[in-house]
C-alpha cells in the first residue's frame, strides 16, 4: 500500500525545554520559572514550553498513521542536536522527507526507516527529533498497511516475540521525591522513584546521608502502605554523578564502601543506582571508571544494578558501554538515538550482551511517542521502560500502562 501525503502539525509536549548550561551556571528558581540569561542558543528563556511535531503519513485507501518529533528536556547541551522548535523543522520535513515518501509502499518498516536515517540537509543528518517522529509514523505506517499491530511489525521484522505480560515501568519524581514516591506506591509501579539526586549539598549529602536518609524513608514508606504484601518494587536512584563527586570518580572502593551501606538500608528491596560519576572528560574516561566501579560491586557480591546513563547517547555509545561490561544496565534515551529502529537494535545488543537493557527517554515526550515506545519495547521486552511524558507520575504510568494492556488484550483476542 502506497503513501501518498505526508503531513505536519505543531504540538506541545509533556514537559519544558530547559536551558541547561545556563541552570549549571547558577540560574535561580522563582515558581516554575527559572531567573537569569539565557546561554545555549536558540532559547528564548532558561526554561521554555517543549515543542513536538505531529508528523501524520496518508496512505492510499485513507488511513492516516502518525508519530511525534519530539527532544530531550536539555536539547542543545551535552553534544545533542539544537533546540526543536516546530517553526524551524516542518519546513525542513516537508522539503526533504516528504518527497523522499510519497509514493513509496509502506511494506518495509526496517527498509524505510533506512532511507528516512541516510537524508542528509547540507552534508548533515537529519535532526535527532525528525527521525525519532518520522520512524514513529512509519512503523504505524507499516502495521496499518498490513493489518498488523506496531509491535507485531518489530516482532517479525526483528525475529523477536511479543510479551504477553506487561513490561516492568520505571516511574520518576522530579523533585517532588516525597509525593510523587506516594503515587507510585498508590499505582503499584514496578520500578520507583528516580528521585533527581543532582546536587550534593541538598540532595546526596556531603557524606551521602541525605540519600542514605531518604532510602530509609522509601523503604519504610513502601512496607507501612503497600496494600499486597508481595508488591516487592526495585528502588532506582539516578544520583547524576555526586556519589563520584564526594568520593572520586575512580575511588571504586569508597564508592562501593557507600553503596554497600545503601543497599543493605533499602532491604528488603533491591537497589539500582544510575549515574553513580559523571566524567566530564571523555566518554572514555566515563566507560573506564563505570566498568572500573561495576567490577569492584561484582567482586563484592553486592546486590546492586548501576546504570549507565552520562556520555551514552546513541547507538554507538551503548554498545561500546556494553562490550566494556560498563554498568549492570544501559538507558537507552530514545530521542537521543534518533529513529526508533535504533532503539529496538540497543535493546536487542544489550539482551545479547547480558546487560539490563532501560528503555527510557525524557519527561518532554507526547502521548504518542509514548505510545509507540511501548510497542518496540513489548516486542524488544527490555528489562524496564520509563513512564513518559511529564513529571506527575499518573499521566505517564497511566499512557504507558494502558497501551500495554490494550496490546495484551488485542492478542489474546486474536488467539481466541
Amino acid at each position: 500500500m502506497k503513501i501518498v501525503n505526508v503531513i505536519c502539525s505543531p504540538g506541545r509536549t509533556g514537559f519544558y525545554f530547559d536551558d541547561q548550561r545556563a541552570i549549571k551556571g547558577g540560574a535561580g528558581h522563582d515558581g516554575m520559572f527559572y531567573v537569569g540569561k539565557t546561554v545555549t542558543e536558540g532559547f528564548q528563556a532558561i526554561r521554555q514550553a517543549g515543542e513536538s511535531i505531529s508528523v501524520m503519513i496518508v496512505l492510499e485507501d485513507g488511513q492516516i498513521a502518525y508519530g511525534d518529533c519530539a527532544a530531550v528536556q536539555y536539547s542543545g547541551a551535552g553534544g545533542r542536536d539544537p533546540l526543536f522548535l516546530a517553526k524551524d523543522f516542518i519546513p525542513i520535513i516537508e522539503k526533504y522527507i516528504k518527497p523522499e515518501l510519497i509514493g513509496k509502499e509502506a511494506d518495509d518498516f526496517r527498509g524505510l526507516t533506512k532511507m528516512m536515517e541516510a537524508i542528509q540537509v547540507e552534508g548533515k543528518r537529519l535532526h535527532t527529533a525528525i527521525r525519532y517522529g518520522v520512524s514513529q509514523a512509519l512503523l504505524d505506517a507499516v502495521a496499518k498497511a498490513t493489518g498488523r499491530m506496531m509491535c507485531e511489525v518489530v516482532a517479525d521484522e526483528y525475529g523477536c516475540s511479543v510479551s504477553e505480560t506487561h513490561v516492568p515501568i520505571f516511574t520518576q519524581s522530579g523533585d517532588d521525591r516525597y509525593d510523587n514516591a506516594d503515587k507510585m506506591i498508590i499505582k503499584g509501579a514496578q520500578v520507583l522513584p528516580h528521585a533527581l539526586i543532582n546536587h550534593v549539598e541538598t540532595k546526596l549529602g556531603k557524606n551521602g546521608e541525605l540519600l542514605a536518609e531518604y532510602t530509609a524513608w522509601l523503604r519504610d514508606r513502601i512496607l507501612a502502605n503497600r496494600v499486597d504484601p508481595n508488591y516487592m518494587p526495585v528502588m532506582h536512584m539516578d544520583v547524576y554523578g555526586t556519589i563520584g563527586a564526594v568520593f572520586g570518580n575512580n575511588n571504586y572502593k569508597e564508592m562501593a564502601d557507600y553503596i554497600e551501606k545503601l543497599v543493605e538500608i533499602a532491604k528488603p528491596f533491591k537497589l539500582r543506582i544510575e549515574g553513580p560519576m559523571d566524567c566530564d572528560s571523555t566518554r572514555e574516561a566515563q566507560i573506564e571508571a563505570l566498568a572500573g566501579l561495576t567490577a569492584e560491586l561484582d567482586k563484592r557480591g553486592c546486590n546492586v544494578e548501576l546504570v549507565a546513563d552520562e556520555w551514552c547517547n546513541t547507538l554507538e555509545d551503548i554498545k561500546l558501554f556494553a562490550d566494556n561490561k560498563a554498568g549492570h544496565m544501559i538507558q537507552i534515551k530514545t530521542p537521543d538515538l534518533g529513529g526508533v529502529n535504533n532503539t529496538i537494535e540497543a535493546v536487542l545488543y544489550c539482551k545479547e550482551k547480558g546487560i539490563g537493557a532501560y528503555q527510557g527517554g525524557t519527561c518532554n515526550e507526547t502521548d504518542r511517542s509514548a505510545q509507540v515506545c511501548v510497542h518496540c519495547a513489548m516486542a524488544t521486552q527490555p528489562t524496564q521502560i520509563l513512564a513518559k511524558p511529564g513529571m506527575g507520575v499518573d499521566e505517564g504510568f497511566m499512557i504507558v500502562y494502558n497501551e500495554m494492556s490494550r496490546i495484551i488484550a488485542i492478542r489474546e483476542a486474536k488467539k481466541a
